[in-house]
């Protein structure tokens, strides 16, 4: 069964450590502004939540992408960016709902989480486990996904 990323607001202290793990792992530096993971403050930072790919069932930004350079890693059931394929016209960035894909100015390409191969260390990071890794089954987007299934069959029955 492949994992999704769960966020839990209410355990998130807007600390960043997960925003400085990503960018290390992808970057090689500590630069929240190089992370693929965000954490959004509301309320003046009374409230923080994590935000990053959902892997959406959709992939809107999939479906935008006039290269083929975002594909489905069949091992982790996520979308991935390949970057010998992306030439950077960011169509997978205007359709993206979420905002979770970022043009990077360095490499003229597109950014996005990929898990980090199936050990995302975002997740490793998080000092409160607002961030955990989960079977996709139990998170909402998994159940999202099953909702979208019953509906197909329900529809072609």
């Amino acid at each position: 069964m492949h994992r999704s990323l769960h966020m839990e607001p209410s355990l998130c202290t807007g600390c960043l450590q997960c925003e400085m793990a990503c960018s290390f792992e992808h970057e090689g530096e500590f630069n929240p502004a190089r992370s693929r993971i965000r954490v959004f403050e509301f309320e003046h930072g009374r409230t923080s939540v994590p935000y990053t790919c959902t892997q959406c069932v959709e992939a809107w930004c999939m479906r935008a992408c006039p290269t083929g350079a975002i594909f489905i890693d069949n091992d982790l059931g996520a979308k991935l960016v390949s970057p010998q394929a992306c030439v950077g016209c960011k169509a997978c960035v205007s359709a993206c709902p979420f905002g979770t894909i970022e043009f990077n100015p360095f490499s003229g390409k597109v950014d996005k989480c990929d898990l980090c191969g199936g050990d995302p260390q975002c997740v490793k990071a998080c000092p409160t486990d607002a961030i955990t890794y989960l079977d996709a089954g139990a998170t909402s987007v998994g159940k999202m996904a099953a909702s979208a299934e019953q509906s197909i069959q329900g529809a072609n029955s």
